[in-house]
């Protein structure tokens, strides 16, 4: 029997879910904007107009939650939808995912964020950490998943597909444009400059993993097959 108990039980379920994006959300802004150490969970209380209560219902301490928010930040920037829909030769689908992992590096926002954990001495270890697993190790099992897919069809030859992910990874994450960005934005954000450095990145991935050709061109027949 349905009751207007359970009846409100019921719709009281997706409050809670939203009222656990609101944290998240709003503790993102705060950690963004004041550190880790000054964002306090009062703070995102506050900001979200919520009790102090109603955050540890959600989250056990605020390590916690600045791992739930980096991961959200991480999932709305580098979404899993571009690993699967991502079609094309495989220097198609490298370039799509190393543009768009290069991109995601250089926005204000994120670097921010990296400088924020690695200004905190106090934290700086285990924010390290939270940071490393809701980003890069995130990143590295897609650029992984994929790589498994193009070995698997024999576009690419990667016998060991985490070792070469993190490589891939690494061409990115080591691009001079992240320090150009510090002093030059527009330079670094220049679409010819961003283009031209995965491209190269790309080949030299490509040339390292046994491609058809290592300049990155492949035959119409190794097109067809490269289709994910």
């Amino acid at each position: 029997m349905v009751t207007e108990k359970n009846t409100r039980a019921r719709r009281g379920r997706p409050a809670n879910e939203a009222l656990g994006q609101t944290i998240v959300d709003t503790a993102g802004e705060l950690f963004a904007e004041l550190g880790f150490q000054a964002t306090t969970l009062d703070k995102v209380a506050q900001r979200a107009k919520i009790s102090k209560l109603s955050i540890y219902r959600h989250f056990e301490n605020k390590e916690a939650l600045f791992g739930a928010a980096f991961a959200a930040r991480c999932q709305q920037l580098i979404p899993q939808a571009l690993f699967e829909g991502v079609e094309g030769s495989a220097e198609d689908q490298l370039m799509a995912v190393g543009s768009s992992l290069l991109r995601t590096l250089l926005r204000p926002d994120v670097r921010n964020v990296e400088a924020m954990v690695m200004a905190d001495m106090t934290s700086q270890k285990s924010l390290s950490k939270l940071h490393y697993e809701a980003g890069p190790a995130h990143i590295i099992a897609q650029v992984e998943a994929l790589l498994r897919q193009l070995h698997a069809m024999a576009v690419l030859n990667v016998p060991d597909p985490l070792r070469s992910a993190r490589l891939f990874a690494a061409l990115f994450k080591g691009s001079d444009l992240l320090i150009i960005a510090r002093f030059d934005e527009p330079r670094a954000e220049d679409d010819n400059e961003i283009e031209s450095y995965c491209r190269s990145a790309v080949a030299m991935f490509i040339a390292a993993h046994g491609g058809n050709d290592h300049a990155g061109g492949y035959s119409p027949a190794s097109r067809s097959k490269s289709k994910i």
